[in-house]
């Protein structure tokens, strides 16, 4: 298995009228390395992220086909996993070369993964699994499920840690740029959310354009991220570098 796990792969942008489909962002080699592992005709199947959410998970998928055409990448078929089809099982998930883990919302996403066996069902895939902001999130073995929600930080019942997919060991906070500035339920996200659940632990900050690529064992770090531990947050890299981790 190889595995890129994204703050967010690109793909659109606004036009400043309405939402414009592109190419995937190559900031950091991320279209060049994926190139090199891309199979031509490649069977893709997204994953969605709330399951009934159709009219919107089907607009993406479409998008995500459009983009990745546009990026150079062959494609044969994008197939949508949403609430319609909720059946997986590992010999149906390995007949696609390409698994995409919709961004979304973290602890929707993450039961729906449950109600998929998903865990299970990557066991020995040997394709690409490509996550977005929460299926990055979710490809953890412990996930935070960093409050995003008006009143889920207030929430003494929102379940901030639970149990992910185990394709890495890092938990990641995705838009860390976008992060930084927010602000929910009066508190600064950064500082007085995921700095305080970061006692004991620690969460990687991951802006938009870097990545990590999981492969033969190591892990690589592209371009610029923070590390959050203890609630301490200091930088990881830079643009253009790449760390193994």
């Amino acid at each position: 298995m190889i595995v890129f796990l994204t703050s967010s792969p690109g793909g659109i942008y606004y036009d400043g009228e309405k939402r414009m489909v592109c190419e995937w962002d190559s900031s950091n080699g991320f279209v060049e390395e994926l190139q090199q592992v891309w199979k031509e005709d490649s069977r893709c199947l997204m994953i969605a992220s709330d399951p009934d959410a159709m009219e919107k998970n089907e607009y993406y998928r479409e998008v995500m086909a459009q983009s990745i055409a546009l990026s150079g990448l062959s494609i044969a078929e994008m197939n949508l996993c949403d609430g319609r089809n909720p059946e997986m099982t590992a010999e149906s998930l390995h007949k696609y070369d390409v698994v995409i883990l919709s961004g979304g919302h973290v602890p929707t996403q993450n039961a729906f993964f449950a109600v998929l066996h998903l865990r299970e069902a990557l066991q020995n895939y040997e394709g690409i699994v490509i996550g977005i902001s929460a299926g990055t999130m979710n490809s953890a073995e412990e996930v935070y499920a960093m409050p995003e929600r008006e009143g889920e930080s207030k929430d003494p019942e929102y379940e901030r840690f639970l149990m992910g997919l185990g394709l890495t060991d890092i938990m990641v906070i995705p838009h860390f740029q976008e992060i930084c500035e927010t602000v929910l339920d009066g508190k600064q996200a950064v500082e007085e959310i995921a700095c305080p659940d970061s006692m004991g632990r620690c969460f990687c900050g991951l802006p938009d354009g870097s990545y990590l690529l999981i492969w033969d064992g190591k892990t690589k770090l592209y371009g610029e991220a923070y590390l959050i531990q203890d609630g301490e947050v200091s930088a990881l890299g830079e643009k253009g570098s790449v760390i193994e981790v």
